[in-house]
């Protein structure tokens, strides 16, 4: 079965939790079906459902007597454990020949490439795809098909798609997130259960308050969003040169999926019938009544604000698949010190014989910490993409004035987290100008790697490219990259297992409150547009700052200067106890995040970090007499195995 308007090919793709729910969906109006297998895909989390090896040959057979296509997610990030299972598991799925398999992790990539394996590959929306350069690399690594990121525009994805010549898909229904692919770390952070490994605990559907200003502000799921329905714009979807339309809801029922794949499947054929007389409502009011939350076209049509926010329901936090609460807020565990001890004792079990001195970096937010950096002789200094305001971007005046004082200090200036064809431009004039006195640039995307990697400036890459094994890792060392950060994600085993296993230069963040989300809905607007429900200050970060409160914490939010928000740890990071052992690893450059810091603040961090670092062991202080800034000191993805 094939779908074709104007010449080009139409997909209709929906998904299937359960082999008994394939065997309908299939038969619906739908022109392919995606599901996961026994492992290594997110949807692990609910028992009885995915497909049995068994299952997937049957399903492939099925599908293909009907003239459909099948597509088998692969789409977690891989611990040094799941990379060993993921050879013979992918072994099988070549030989099983589904249509394609849906990939996050780049050692899948390796992986095919080292066992010269045939199938074809997806680019999953975990790889959050959002600019041309991407799409090149990917390309030029074997990707067929890409899943745009949740929040490109329909104009975006038809320049993408007509300048790459590569194959898109778009999700068109369904539960959405309300952060970037692959940039969310809360739950990883507080519960030990990563979002990009399949196991999310959903605090986006947390019940919140917002702070900022000193009151308090009515918005109870700020981050909470409505359901993808696109229904209604089936022909700007077409003209848009979209390739595939993707409903999600692997773990929706049987009857509902069927259901909505024959509407939207009817929908299409109705349009390629009759374009000019098509009618777009036709379903629409039964598909609304039937709806889980409400509905949003998200981004498709640009920036939805408060629209796509979801109020429907008192209780948002359920998981509808379900029907049961999948999460209530939970406070970020303390630093203590017999976990602190445990970490020691699991690390030196790894210690290498060769060890050589480890540097210290800091990233910071605007020239007066700059400076500071400069002076205390830290040995590298990240200048950031995404400046926090009320702080205004770096100049090229600014990198210069930092270059020239910079000493033996290394200097990098970064990138967005996301880069638009507007950043490229932007970054593009920058360094192919006059050669700036940097030592190299802060690589947050694949597509950065292939355009900055023939301009002369050695590449870093930042901690969100999600290194999670030496597999991905050796990837991007051969696309050019001199030195990784290590995923912050990783659980102690997941760490020490990682680490002992690569002999690439690795960086690991230690300090600080980095973004746990990050995300272009913008939650100042709630200060915006709302009237406070009542005055109340914040209880560690002045109150200026907007906070996400509930009966467990506080998490700041800082704006960029693009507009987008990051969501913040209420405590802070700190790894100081273990430098000694992490030094034992053979980790090369400890990170301190420092932006959001008083110039004194970061003064006795960094001081504390580099005594740690070039004198004797710490006493029986574990943290040298260093004192936390915000609500306490956690330990991260690192308080969990």
């Amino acid at each position: 079965m094939a779908r074709y308007f104007n010449g080009k090919e139409i997909e209709l793709l929906a998904p299937a939790g359960t082999f008994e729910i394939f065997k309908a969906v299939i038969e619906s109006k739908c022109d392919a079906v995606y599901f996961g297998g026994p492992v290594l895909n997110m949807r692990m989390m609910r028992k009885g459902y995915n497909l049995s090896h068994e299952e997937i040959i049957e399903a492939v057979s099925i599908s293909h007597k009907l003239d459909k296509k099948v597509y088998v997610t692969v789409n977690n990030l891989f611990s040094e454990e799941d990379v060993e299972e993921a050879r013979e598991y992918l072994k099988f799925l070549d030989g099983a020949r589904p249509d394609a398999l849906i990939v996050q992790d780049m050692a899948v990539l390796e992986l095919i490439r080292e066992m010269e394996l045939t199938v074809p590959v997806h680019a999953s929306v975990m790889m959050n795809v959002h600019n041309l350069e991407m799409i090149h690399a990917l390309k030029e690594l074997g990707v067929s098909r890409v899943v745009t990121s949740r929040e490109m525009d329909l104009q975006t994805a038809k320049l993408l798609g007509s300048r790459s010549g590569v194959e898109l898909e778009y999700f068109i229904h369904g539960d959405m997130c309300s952060v970037h692919g692959a940039n969310c770390y809360f739950s990883s952070q507080v519960f030990g259960m990563s979002s990009n490994r399949g196991k999310c605990m959903k605090p986006c559907r947390w019940d919140y308050r917002i702070k900022r200003d000193g009151y308090v502000f009515p918005a109870e799921y700020p981050l909470a969003v409505k359901d993808m329905f696109m229904y209604e714009h089936l022909p700007e979807l077409i003209e848009s040169g979209i390739t595939s339309f993707k409903i999600e809801g692997r773990m929706r029922d049987q009857e509902f999926m069927v259901n909505l794949a024959n509407s939207y499947g009817d929908a299409i054929d109705r349009y390629i019938d009759d374009p000019l007389g098509f009618d777009r409502t036709v379903d629409s009011k039964e598909l609304y009544k039937n709806r889980k939350r409400d509905f949003s076209t998200a981004y498709a049509f640009g920036k939805p604000g408060l629209t796509n926010i979801n109020r429907r329901y008192e209780g948002t936090g359920k998981f509808y698949s379900t029907g049961k609460v999948f999460s209530t807020p939970t406070a970020e565990r303390e630093l203590s010190e017999a976990r602190v001890m445990q970490l020691r004792e699991r690390m030196a079990e790894d210690k290498r014989s060769k060890q050589t001195k480890p540097e210290l970096a800091v990233r910071v937010n605007n020239m007066e910490q700059a400076r500071l950096v400069l002076e205390m002789g830290v040995e590298s200094l990240y200048i950031p993409g995404d400046v926090f305001e009320p702080d205004r971007p770096f100049t090229k005046q600014d990198i210069k004035e930092l270059g020239a004082i910079k000493g033996r200090t290394k200097l990098y200036l970064g990138m967005p987290r996301m880069m638009t064809e507007l950043h490229f431009d932007q970054y593009d004039h920058l360094l192919n100008g006059e050669k700036l006195p940097i030592d190299g640039l802060m690589i947050t995307n694949l597509g950065a790697i292939r355009r900055y990697r023939g301009t002369g400036y050695p590449m870093i890459g930042d901690a969100n490219l999600n290194v999670y094994n030496h597999l991905s890792a050796g990837l991007y060392t051969g696309l050019g990259l001199t030195k990784l950060t290590v995923s912050p994600e990783m659980t102690l085993e997941h760490f020490a297992s990682f680490i002992s296993r690569s002999d690439l230069p690795l960086e690991v963040v230690v300090h600080g409150t980095p973004a746990l989300m990050y995300m272009e809905h913008d939650l100042f607007e709630n200060t915006e547009v709302m009237e406070p429900i009542g005055e109340e200050d914040n209880q560690f970060v002045s109150n200026d700052v907007l906070v996400l409160k509930t009966d467990k914490g506080e998490n700041p939010v800082y704006r960029d200067q693009y507009g987008r928000c990051h969501l913040l740890f209420a405590k802070e990071l700190c790894y100081l106890p273990m430098l000694d052992e992490m030094n034992g690893l053979g980790i090369a450059s400890f990170r301190i995040e420092g932006a959001t810091y008083s110039t004194d603040e970061l003064r006795t961090i960094i001081a504390a970090y580099q005594a740690a670092l070039n004198g004797p062991k710490l006493g029986d202080d574990l943290l040298g007499g260093l004192k936390p800034v915000y609500a306490g000191y956690t330990l991260g993805s690192l308080q969990f195995n």
